[in-house]
């Protein structure tokens, strides 16, 4: 089986980062290519979905959002509890590894095809929705317990649905869908022919950002660090298990585990620095980013592809 070349783009930033070299991304770069991977994302996805009906789709995304909203409420006694986080940090956490990660997102699909591996098209659209359920249970979880009402959610629902990644995602599926397969064609070599190219540069960026976290993980104790890889595997499994029960194709599986598995470091940290101001924001970001994203990158991708492999032969 080939190895997906973009990861080791990741590894190389990682090594870099950890060496302490002076290479560095220049912020206006990594901005760009953010926002032109999030529009090529939803453009591919909107392309997709114009082939899809719509009412089909209703039952399979109640279903995906429900099981993925339970993410959270597993991971928040888990924290609390065993890992003996405050109630503010565990519903902070739970709320980052409930939510998803649209570039862990790309490199599955980039690993997918890679190996000639077909998938849903719509799959971008749980994408999209996975995005806020978490999101609002982890400050239901974090202020239940205070008895008060007051979660400045108006601002958080702003700072959620008026943020790059969903703007940038939900325009990019409605112009998808909107132009067709045949009015993007002219865009074709813009947003699809060098996206591989891009998000390999983009992925050197996040590799040197995540060995820059490492040290918050030093302090956060071993129990985060456990969490941070076993998670992402529980959810792996809990996706491609509710995938093949829906009937997806053994890449969709694939693809609903790594969501599952995704941990968010875009939008959760922005919607919990908001709602949840007294969470400590290195134990959230530092396990997301400087384990869960390289784990799910380096092994967990490889492994949830296999267990749908696996669970489409057995279910």
């Amino acid at each position: 089986m080939p190895f997906e070349p973009v990861i080791l783009f990741f590894l190389l930033g990682v090594v870099a980062g950890l060496a302490r070299s002076d290479l560095k991304i220049p912020a206006v770069l990594y901005e760009s290519l953010s926002i032109f991977l999030l529009l090529a994302i939803g453009l591919k996805g909107g392309v997709e979905l114009a082939r899809q009906s719509l009412a089909e789709l209703i039952l399979p995304a109640l279903v995906v959002v429900g099981v993925g909203a339970l993410l959270p409420l597993v991971a928040f006694p888990i924290l609390q509890r065993l890992g003996k986080l405050s109630r503010a940090d565990a519903a902070s956490v739970a709320a980052h590894y409930g939510s998803v990660s649209v570039v862990t997102f790309a490199v599955a699909a980039a690993y997918l095809a890679n190996l000639g591996q077909d998938y849903e098209g719509y799959m971008v659209v749980f994408l999209v929705l996975l995005e806020f359920p978490a999101l609002m249970i982890g400050i239901w979880l974090a202020k239940s317990g205070q008895g008060s009402a007051d979660s400045n959610m108006g601002k958080v629902l702003h700072e959620v649905f008026a943020g790059k990644s969903i703007v940038l995602l939900v325009g990019g599926l409605l112009i998808g869908w909107l132009a067709g397969a045949d009015g993007l064609k002219p865009l074709d070599k813009v947003f699809f022919d060098l996206f591989k190219g891009l998000l390999a540069i983009f992925l050197l960026e996040m590799g040197l950002v995540a060995a820059s976290r490492i040290g918050d993980l030093r302090r956060a104790g071993g129990f985060l660090l456990g969490f941070a890889v076993i998670m992402p595997l529980f959810g792996g499994m809990l996706g491609v298990l509710t995938a093949t029960l829906l009937g997806l194709s053994v890449g969709g599986a694939m693809l609903l585990g790594t969501l599952y598995a995704s941990a968010s470091y875009i939008a959760a940290p922005a919607a919990m620095r908001i709602a949840v101001p007294e969470a400590n924001p290195a134990l959230s970001i530092g396990a997301a980013l400087g384990i869960t994203f390289p784990f799910n990158l380096v092994v967990g991708i490889p492994i949830y592809h296999w267990l749908a492999g696996q669970f489409q032969g057995v279910v």
